[in-house]
């Protein structure tokens, strides 16, 4: 039986450990969401965003995917 492969787009391609709902870019039944750590700014103390990477969003499961 073939495996399924995962597709991931962007610069969010793995899960933060301080965002428990983030899942990997490409995820069946998720979509951007606002960052919680920078409040979708993407800067903390005037530094990139370490969850989002500076984009003020992350991948979250929308419906309760993931």
């Amino acid at each position: 039986m073939a495996q399924k492969s995962k597709q991931t787009t962007g610069s969010n391609t793995r899960p933060s450990s301080s965002n428990p709902d983030e899942v990997p870019a490409g995820t069946l039944g998720s979509g951007e969401n606002i960052c919680r750590r920078c409040a979708g700014t993407g800067k903390l103390d005037g530094e990139a965003c370490p969850d989002c990477g500076g984009t003020g969003k992350v991948i979250t499961p929308v419906g309760g995917a993931g």
